[in-house]
């Protein structure tokens, strides 16, 4: 009898885009696989990515990831030429590409990647369908924050 490794939440996150959270509305996420080359694989695992700036296209039936970086190790094959921020395919279901079109076919919605991180042995995209924010909508949100925190720091003093 083999036992699992216990692993600590959180530790499977290769990369997060916490700008996303604060730009847009998420009102549904979607996980999502992706086509990768050997050498991408290895950037990964040395966790040398960057999603923050990338965002998802819809063409020809099939999702692609634009603008997300993954930096080649030096130790990496010379043979294949590494393109850092070429367009990486996602793998859905159908259905799932349908309900993606259908979302974004209405004014103001848009496909974001929210983070990258290990699911067993593959590695996955959880993407979300958003709706941006405006400028008063941040605010709140910062406040909302803020008043969080405070609410805390004055439970704890109370409890002493």
């Amino acid at each position: 009898m083999t036992k699992k490794k216990a692993q600590k939440p959180g530790s499977a996150t290769i990369a997060l885009n916490k700008r996303a959270r604060h730009e847009y509305f998420i009102e549904e996420e979607f996980e999502a696989g992706l086509s990768l080359q050997g050498w991408e694989v290895k950037s990964l695992r040395a966790g040398k990515a960057n999603i923050s700036d990338s965002y998802i296209l819809l063409r020809d039936g099939e999702a692609f990831l634009f603008g997300s970086t993954f930096q080649p190790l030096l130790v990496a094959s010379t043979h294949v030429v590494c393109d850092p921020t070429r367009s990486r395919k996602l793998l859905l279901n159908q259905r799932e590409l349908d309900s993606l079109y259908g979302r974004v076919n209405r004014e103001g919605y848009t496909i974001v990647a929210l983070s990258l991180y290990w699911k067993n042995a593959w590695i996955k995209l959880k993407i979300g369908v958003a709706r941006g924010k405006k400028e008063h909508d941040k605010r709140d949100d910062i406040k909302e924050r803020e008043w969080k925190l405070d609410k805390a720091r004055i439970m704890k003093k109370a409890q002493r």
